[in-house]
């Protein structure tokens, strides 16, 4: 059991670290009062959605690794919960990067979208937590400490850093029937979005991929159709081949 303990461990500990860093950037906020803050955070909550919309949309269309089988789960006709499933997926998933099954879960989640919602918060935002929130927070500490930013620059990449790290567990609470009451806040203050609109996703594939708020799904929807129109961004990448 130790192994599974240090595990957890580590990862509570990171998730601590970025609460504790990130309420440390909002403390040094609030003490710099100023009228470019409310603005500085719309901005940055702008830019996180417009970051998932992004992302969503290459990772939907990104080919998933050949000559993986990933064909095999995606296309697995019995149950997920029987043994033959389970050894199939510890089989496939150990022989791809860690990158390469966030691409396969992507498309994934479109035939089963529960799938997401049933999904733990360390791989939800465990990833983008070492990758970027994480270092983006700290680093955040470390201008304060130095060279404090303007107030509504500061605001902007706080509110940047909380939306992008935690994107994906934004997009799993849209396809759970139950969410803590924040989340159900900020849905009512427009702050997040609602699964009847991030339907408009699912329902064809080819637009609203921001999955945040959706304030910049009108950029990211003209963007794709220009990408398309370009041949970029082929169905063929929506789901794995053999």
């Amino acid at each position: 059991m130790r192994p599974i303990e240090d595990n957890l461990s580590w990862r509570q500990a990171l998730l601590g670290l970025f609460f504790l860093s990130s309420l440390a950037n909002a403390l040094a906020l609030a003490a710099r009062p100023s009228w470019w803050i409310a603005p500085g955070l719309v901005a940055g909550w702008y830019l996180a959605d417009l970051a998932s919309g992004l992302i969503h949309m290459w990772m939907d269309y990104r080919p998933c690794p050949p000559g993986k089988r990933l064909n095999d789960l995606f296309f697995y006709a019995g149950s997920r919960e029987s043994d033959e499933y389970q050894t199939m997926l510890r089989e496939r998933m150990a022989a791809i990067t860690p990158f390469e099954r966030l691409v396969y879960d992507f498309k994934n989640h479109h035939p089963r979208p529960l799938a997401l919602g049933r999904r733990s918060l360390w791989r939800l935002i465990g990833s983008t937590l070492i990758v970027g929130g994480l270092p983006l927070s700290l680093a955040l500490n470390l201008t304060w400490a130095l060279w404090p930013l303007p107030a509504g620059l500061a605001a902007a990449a706080l509110a940047f850093t909380i939306g992008a790290s935690f994107a994906q567990l934004f997009h799993a609470a849209l396809h759970r029937e139950r969410n803590p009451w924040p989340i159900a806040l900020l849905r009512r203050l427009g702050l997040l979005m609602t699964p009847p609109a991030h339907q408009l996703h699912h329902d064809t594939l080819r637009r609203d991929f921001a999955t945040n708020c959706g304030w910049s799904n009108p950029l990211v929807n003209r963007l794709f159709t220009t990408l398309r129109r370009r041949g970029y961004l082929d169905d063929s990448g929506l789901e794995p081949s053999s």
